[in-house]
């Protein structure tokens, strides 16, 4: 199949893991920002609340009812036709494989009958490149922290499709880290943004946690300890509704203060300028803050993706797959998922 054109509309379809996300991009590499025509996501949180956290076959059956219906709706949005369909990209890994394969199949089926190319996209490359939609996109190279679900690492981002990672999590990612904390102190799922909203009711002092791995040299982050220090506090404590806020603020302080300390090290050692951040916990409001902060006293600039796309959403895959379709890129027609897939084994573009 041949390279995707200038100008061309790109569906893209994320389904890796608890969240339905299509979008259409008109691919239009000087103003990517202008070229995002309509989007849609269905979150499952109500589906799996339930059990506490998601159940990989309902997020499969899951994807497969609400798929069809939302590329028909954002078609709708656009004002578009499926023959108006250019190419497409899907999520291809990393992620739960049912929920991947559905999202590839999809993508194929559509891109074989269209007779268009079709490109599986890495999960994380999408979260990367989300800040390039904004109107002041980055341009590489810049130091990116990628902070989504499973993920927590930095990466040295020298060109789109040519990452080093310097920094990735041992354990618990911070996203985890969140949702696990909040569970246990009796947050419903999903508790990561619970946690937050209570965060700002707590009481600033009364607990204090340690930064994990910040008292020795490296990148590499670890949160399992953080999650146990909260655990033993919140048991040893009275557990009032005031101290379920002030324990949460401490969790986050410590969080935030981590990601910083991590950041501010790994700008310095690669000598880069820029900051981009990235995935669902890249949404989080002290942190942004405090980045923010750190970037007007020291001198680099930071730059994050509108908070609609931290989060899974299927515009940073039509991006991602555009960006490499247009660079000759496409996948043959078998409907190929891998659920585990280095980033730094991507080529560049």
């Amino acid at each position: 199949m041949n390279a995707t054109s200038a100008g061309a509309v790109v569906l893209g379809i994320e389904t890796s893991c608890d969240e339905t996300g299509v979008a259409l991009l008109r691919w239009t590499p000087a103003a990517p920002d202008q070229g995002l025509l309509a989007h849609q996501l269905f979150s499952q949180i109500r589906l799996h609340a339930e059990y506490g956290g998601v159940v990989p076959e309902l997020a499969s059956r899951d994807h497969v009812r609400k798929l069809l219906p939302l590329i028909r709706g954002c078609l709708a949005d656009a004002g578009l036709s499926v023959a108006d369909v250019g190419a497409v990209a899907y999520t291809s890994g990393p992620g739960l494989v049912g929920a991947l394969l559905v999202g590839a199949a999809t993508g194929q089926a559509l891109a074989w009958a269209l007779g268009v190319p079709a490109l599986g996209v890495h999960h994380m490359e999408g979260h990367l490149l989300a800040p390039l939609l904004e109107p002041q996109a980055p341009e590489p190279p810049f130091l990116a922290l990628l902070v989504s679900g499973g993920h927590s690492m930095l990466v040295d981002v020298a060109a789109v499709g040519d990452y080093r990672v310097v920094g990735d999590t041992l354990d618990d990612a911070a996203g985890e880290a969140f949702d696990k904390t909040a569970k246990l102190m009796g947050l419903a799922y999903p508790g990561g943004p619970a946690l937050a909203a209570l965060a700002q009711q707590g009481t600033a002092g009364r607990f204090r946690f340690s930064r994990p791995m910040t008292d020795r040299p490296g990148l590499d982050f670890s949160f399992s300890g953080l999650k146990t220090q909260v655990l033993l506090a919140w048991q040893r404590s009275d557990q009032s509704e005031q101290t379920r806020a002030d324990v949460a603020l401490a969790f986050e302080e410590a969080m935030v203060d981590t990601l910083l300390i991590k950041c501010r090290r790994a700008l310095e050692q690669t000598g880069r300028s820029q900051l981009v951040i990235a995935g669902g916990v890249g949404a989080n409001r002290r942190l942004r803050q405090a980045l923010q902060e750190a970037g007007r006293r020291d001198g680099f600039e930071v730059r994050f993706p509108r908070l609609e796309f931290c989060t899974d959403n299927g515009a940073m895959i039509a991006l991602a797959g555009a960006i490499r379709l247009a660079a000759g890129q496409a996948a043959s027609p078998a409907a190929t998922v891998v659920p585990r897939w280095d980033l730094e084994t991507l080529s560049a573009v």
